[in-house]
């Protein structure tokens, strides 16, 4: 058990060293390199979803400006403003070049919308490099050593291209405070290319700065933070009524239902967290720190406590036995451990870049899918078991909750592997995020199915097994089985029909025992 603890422990460091600063719609260089592709050297400086600027906040006059920008009102106003961007290349590239010329060395920063994309490079001259070649530059087709772009087009301006020149053996040179105006919606991408060979192991520092009309909200989850306020509110409105239930019932309650009042809290405070979260990113540009582990940590917290819940009840707690017996230490051993992976992966989600979902990610994604498989395969293991005790028990009534209930979740990790399906499918055909304003809606979809299973269950009359159950203990355990949240990769379990709880007494209603 010391080598498991000891593995979770070296997890949560590794995503510790991943996250490093707390990022957002400020994308931060901090001392980067350049990677050579074909005849270029390429830096990615980011990519996000802009709305364009609001018309009255329009700079009719330029597509970019400098330093007066700073002190213009933003509100309204879309852009990238390139901040304290530095470039500094090695030693022995400055020594070649001579102290007395102006120019001795570019780098240049391409702003472009993802539809432009084949108007950089020589796509357009049947050509597959990047930077104009002395043939290319013959035919008068671009300049000699500068990014080829294709300017026949209606928008001339675009892609935006900015360059900045080392001078004389100077090693470093800072880029020209610019601020690009965003006239049209679209998904934005920023990346400094060098096509001088001279120039290799340069490096570049700074930041660059993206805004949004209404703020520093990527417009990829722009629609999140009402979401995540409206989300609240319905959850605010299920815990009063499961409040209401919940003293109602109050002779049927068992500590199981204390754990399903936890979940319905944990989901009120993570979307109410969630909303300030992004307020505070949205009027300031940075995710603040303690807010964001404070929404993770409580994700994670319900994620867990919404599994544990419903592998004890698919193993018949509350139901059919009163305890777990033996295997007690093993469910708290699989809960911890799914709580650390998902706490883990969750932190470098969102503390990470907005724009960033790398390799690295995936060491975090791993473990996460195989415990949620453990918890599918024992979860379904265990309901054959209690099926088949019942059944031979002949206790119909549990018999057909339970069948009902097997149904559902089947139907519902069906349901589950669909969605996820059609994301990858999204995602392997739109790698470019050209579809990046419906982003939003595979989170939300989650949280919403989460919340139904709860919400929906809670409205139902559940009357289809009250007589053989007993009407109050149906209604509690019920209510227990969904909101348990029947979660296996976000698969909320709703359409349940009725359970029973277990109680030391008989019930009022001269039904069976638990």
């Amino acid at each position: 058990m010391g080598n498991r603890f000891g593995f979770w422990a070296i997890l949560i460091f590794v995503a510790g060293s991943l996250i490093g600063a707390t990022n957002s719609a400020i994308h931060e260089y901090k001392n980067e390199t350049f990677t050579a592709k074909l005849n270029a050297r390429f830096f990615d400086g980011g990519n996000e979803g802009l709305y364009a600027s609001k018309p009255h906040d329009l700079n009719t006059s330029s597509s970019s400006s400098s330093d007066d920008d700073h002190h213009k009102p933003l509100k309204g106003k879309s852009f990238i403003r390139f901040d304290d961007v530095t470039f500094v290349r090695t030693i022995e590239s400055a020594s070649k070049q001579n102290p007395m010329q102006s120019t001795t060395g570019l780098v240049e920063a391409i702003i472009f919308e993802v539809k432009d994309r084949n108007r950089i490079g020589g796509h357009f001259l049947k050509s597959d490099v990047i930077c104009c070649t002395p043939d290319l530059a013959d035919t008068g087709s671009c300049s000699l050593g500068e990014v080829i772009i294709n300017r026949e087009s209606k928008d001339l301006d675009w892609p935006r291209q900015i360059k900045t020149f080392f001078k004389g053996n100077k090693t470093r040179v800072s880029m020209s405070p610019e601020t690009v105006d965003i006239t049209k919606t679209g998904m934005y991408y920023v990346y400094f290319v060098i096509c001088d060979p001279a120039l290799d192991g340069t490096r570049i520092r700074g930041r660059t700065v993206w805004k949004n009309p209404d703020g520093y909200l990527p417009g990829k989850v722009v629609p999140l933070m009402s979401f995540f306020w409206y989300m609240s509110l319905a959850y605010l409105l299920l815990g009063l009524v499961w409040f209401v239930r919940f003293v109602k019932f109050s002779k049927d309650i068992i500590q199981l239902h204390y754990h399903i009042t936890l979940v319905i809290a944990l989901g009120m405070c993570e979307m109410a967290v969630r909303y300030f979260e992004y307020a505070n990113f949205n009027s300031t540009g940075m995710r603040p720190m303690d807010v964001t582990l404070w929404a993770v940590t409580f994700s994670s917290i319900k994620k867990t406590v919404s599994r544990l819940l419903l592998l004890v009840v698919s193993m018949g707690y509350g139901v059919v036995k009163p305890t777990l017996g033996g295997i007690t230490s093993r469910v708290l051993l699989l809960g911890v451990s799914y709580f650390v992976a998902t706490e883990a992966l969750e932190l470098v989600e969102h503390l990470g870049n907005v724009n960033d979902f790398s390799g690295n990610t995936m060491i975090l994604v791993i473990p996460v899918a195989l415990l949620d498989a453990c918890f599918i395969v024992w979860i379904f293991s265990s309901l054959a078991r209690t099926l088949e005790n019942l059944q031979n028990k002949r206790n119909m009534a549990k018999l057909e909750l339970y069948r009902n209930f097997t149904n559902a979740l089947a139907i519902s990790v069906l349901l589950s592997i669909a969605w996820i399906g059609l994301e990858l499918y999204f995602n392997g055909t739109d790698p470019l995020l050209g579809f990046w304003r419906m982003a939003w809606i595979v989170p939300a979809f989650w949280n919403v199915l989460s919340y139904a299973s709860g919400d929906i269950y809670i409205h139902s009359r559940m009357i289809d097994v009250s007589n053989h159950l007993g009407a109050n203990a149906t209604l509690v355990v019920s209510l227990a089985v969904c909101k348990a949240g029947a979660v296996v990769n976000g698969i909320p379990l709703y359409q349940v029909k009725g359970s029973c709880s277990h109680k030391l007494a008989p019930s009022r209603h001269g039904g069976e025992d638990c």
